[in-house]
């Protein structure tokens, strides 16, 4: 636990946030759950059966002595929507975290910056453990860290594309102005994507398309396992300098020359 992921007074080993929904059954999602590592999932709440008796509830698919839900506000519009969303989601049981999504446009499924940060200041009043979805607009989530959000959760690009990281300068300047996890949200669409976002100094990756989607999403789940653990590694060893010309691997001292001492 020398390198868990803290969100407010959460502990994590695994750095893969993962979402439930768009599988094909109840078994795929629960093997790629299962592969994935992961100890985080993503639950829409207006989106599920949270009726604990009913045989389509979502209470009796996931295993939740194993997992941490993160609740969201997935389809909310509003600030007042995805306020009284958060609120439900706790009333039956979900906890204190909450993954606060406040949609502006309906085709890029862009958040509303504003309307965020407005409903994510009342929610941290409120006790909530706050994770907002965000653009990587570096002021914005400057502002949310200081309205007391426990991360920060910019796209990578636009929900379920999977076009990968389309600005990761943005990125990288957004990780070292935190000093709250950056957990990037959206956009991922294969392994080398999430080791990318990781590799940028991030400290987590949620994703759902990307394994749900797959042709086969427990492999995915899997590849996704070892590619957060090798961009962590990455980040944390760092890479060398980029440079325009080559740089010789081997020493070059005491290089023998053609034609010196006999030769």
């Amino acid at each position: 636990m020398d390198d868990a992921l803290r969100i407010g007074k959460h502990v994590f080993r695994s750095r893969l946030l993962v979402g439930t929904g768009k599988y094909a059954n109840n078994d795929v999602a629960r093997a790629a759950l299962e592969a994935s590592g992961a100890e985080v999932v993503t639950v829409a709440v207006r989106r599920v059966n949270l009726d604990r008796d009913a045989p389509d509830s979502f209470w009796n698919s996931l295993d939740l002595t194993r997992y941490t839900l993160l609740p969201n506000t997935a389809g909310c519009t509003t600030r007042d929507e995805a306020i009284r969303t958060a609120m439900l989601a706790r009333e039956v049981g979900m906890g204190d975290l909450v993954k606060l999504e406040v949609i502006a446009d309906a085709k890029t499924l862009f958040p509303d910056n504003q309307a965020t940060l407005e409903a994510a200041k009342f929610l941290v009043e409120e006790g909530f453990t706050v994770l907002p979805y965000i653009t990587d607009d570096l002021v914005t989530c400057k502002k949310l860290q200081d309205a007391g959000c426990a991360a920060v959760m910019p796209l990578g690009a636009p929900i379920g594309s999977g076009l990968g990281l389309r600005n990761p300068v943005n990125i990288r300047l957004i990780v070292e102005a935190m000093d709250i996890p950056v957990v990037v949200d959206a956009g991922v669409g294969t392994a080398s994507d999430a080791a990318v976002a990781m590799e940028l100094g991030c400290d987590a990756v949620l994703m759902n398309t990307a394994i749900a989607g797959a042709k086969d999403p427990v492999k995915m789940a899997h590849a996704m396992r070892m590619a957060i653990d090798a961009g962590r590694l990455a980040y944390q060893a760092g890479r060398i300098p980029m440079k325009l010309y080559a740089t010789a691997s081997s020493p070059v001292e005491g290089l023998i020359t053609p034609g010196a001492g006999g030769i």
